[in-house]
């Protein structure tokens, strides 16, 4: 722990480094258009509440609940040549369907403490570790509450079925660090698993665990260095699996006035950890891995012979140079193999497609499964990120890839699992996410049945608003 005057001291550097940033983020100037302010990405204006929305097909009867998406949305127009597409406010979107019909769709910015000012509300209530209040890239359920997310050290916000944003939290002190984005539920023990990180505390991340009854119940330090950008986790029976991978907290970039301060450092060592999921932080196994970057794993699992298997988009670098969003060049659907008394990691390529957003049946989290749902990216290497028209459905034990085509116009985003009913096969139930319909200015809530996935969707609601693109959501069940 730093002495009172130690402490004191680095208070006065930060609190000096800050303000340069702040002064170079507002006054930073570029002759080029951000790809992330403009276009498709254009932020909206407004929240919306829209009824009486046009339903194409049959919505299935089974579907009562809440589809959620979180993304980054700006609430007043940021400087165009600092701004990076993950430093946004987040917005929710969110379509409320029941007995097979489409009841609402509903916008709504998760309240910062200067939107609350620039609407006229009370401030929202709880805990402030930072000035970073941008909860936007995911949005989850767990604990009896629905919280919107973000990593880096933002808390999670307590959001309400009506999309209202109702406090923030630090559960009673142990998250006053911040939480992550990629909480993962533990189907088998009800408990959510989280890796977290500080953009402040550049040496340490924690594995973190909150109980079905929505009660932190572990908190446990792990050592890093270079302050590592790590986005998402995975579980395995015995596991939690840490990517500490080469994307790392940049002061240059941070003092230049980047949003998001994060850079492809090849002098940052990549390692996959594996950490015993009661273990102490040192007890970790680091398993040294070719330099690469991975935002998201599909599932992951454990071998009779004890090796953990991680499937997962992988990408070739991330963040290398200045641009405002992933800049990778090469990404394929990799299979991982992880092996804890060798330490060695061997990579497989299933897919050379270039694909992100893996999904599954969540309820196969940490074990053996066959199906990963991916959406297709630009070949090209589009900025935003998106704009392919395709979804992709992997038979992992067939190795075989089947294609959705939306069609020419339309954006697909992530799409998500929902199962039939509790005792469901593995594909038996609906894929279902937005699809931006670049002419008409609209997006489509899409339902498809994941055992026809090729097939026309089931039920397609219209919503006369084009949604930006976002990044993480998923179905709620209400009653």
């Amino acid at each position: 722990m730093p002495s009172p005057v130690e402490a004191a001291i680095r208070g006065v550097i930060t609190k000096g480094l800050m303000g340069v940033a702040h002064y170079n983020r507002a006054h930073r100037k570029s002759s080029k258009e951000n790809p992330y302010l403009t276009g498709v990405h254009t932020p909206l204006k407004d929240e919306h509440t829209l009824t009486g929305l046009k339903v194409t097909g049959t919505i299935p009867a089974a579907l009562n609940g809440l589809y959620l998406r979180n993304g980054p949305n700006p609430f007043e127009p940021p400087n165009p040549a600092t701004h990076h597409w993950f430093a946004g406010d987040g917005m929710l979107h969110g379509l409320r369907l029941q007995n097979g019909e489409a009841l609402w769709y509903r916008n709504r910015w998760v309240r910062s403490p200067a939107i609350n000012e620039a609407l006229g509300e009370a401030i929202t209530p709880g805990p402030r570790v930072n000035n970073f209040e941008s909860p936007n890239t995911n949005v989850v359920a767990f604990g009896g509450k629905i919280w919107a997310l973000v990593e880096a050290g933002g808390l999670p916000v307590e959001v309400s079925d009506m999309l209202e944003t109702r406090t923030r939290s630090d559960f009673d002190g142990l998250l006053r660090k911040g939480f992550a984005a990629h909480p993962h539920l533990d189907p088998l023990t009800g408990e959510t698993h989280a890796i977290c990180y500080n953009a402040m505390e550049p040496n340490v991340i924690w594995h973190t665990v909150i109980t079905a009854e929505g009660q932190v119940c572990r908190h446990e330090p792990v050592a890093v260095q270079d302050g590592p950008s790590i986005h998402d986790c995975m579980i395995t029976r015995n596991y939690v699996i840490v990517m500490d991978l080469p994307v790392t907290f940049s002061m240059p970039a941070l003092i230049g006035g980047d949003t998001f301060p994060y850079r492809w450092n090849p002098k940052h060592t990549a390692r996959i950890g594996l950490l015993p999921r009661e273990g102490k932080g040192d007890e970790i196994i680091w398993c040294a891995v070719e330099p690469c970057y991975i935002f998201h794993p599909a599932n992951a699992y454990e071998t009779e012979d004890g090796t953990v298997v991680m499937d997962a988009a992988v990408h070739q670098d991330m963040f290398a140079g200045g641009d405002r969003g992933p800049n990778t060049t090469v990404c394929t659907f990799e299979s991982l193999e992880i092996d804890p008394a060798t330490r060695k990691v061997t990579r497989t390529i299933i897919d050379t497609a270039p694909q992100e957003f893996p999904r599954l049946d969540e309820r196969r989290i940490g074990q053996p499964y066959r199906y990963a749902y991916t959406l297709a990216l630009p070949a090209h290497g589009d900025p935003g990120f998106v704009g392919d028209p395709r979804l992709f459905k992997h038979d992992l034990g067939t190795r075989t890839r089947q294609v959705h085509n939306f069609g020419e116009g339309k954006m697909p985003g992530e799409f998500v699992f929902v199962p039939a009913h509790a005792k469901s096969g593995e594909d038996e139930g609906w894929l279902i996410g937005y699809v931006i319909n670049i002419v008409a200015g609209a997006t489509d809530l899409v339902i498809l049945d994941a055992r026809d996935f090729a097939g026309p969707p089931v039920a397609t609601i219209t919503i006369p608003v084009r949604i930006p693109p976002g990044f993480h959501g998923n179905w709620i069940t209400l009653p």
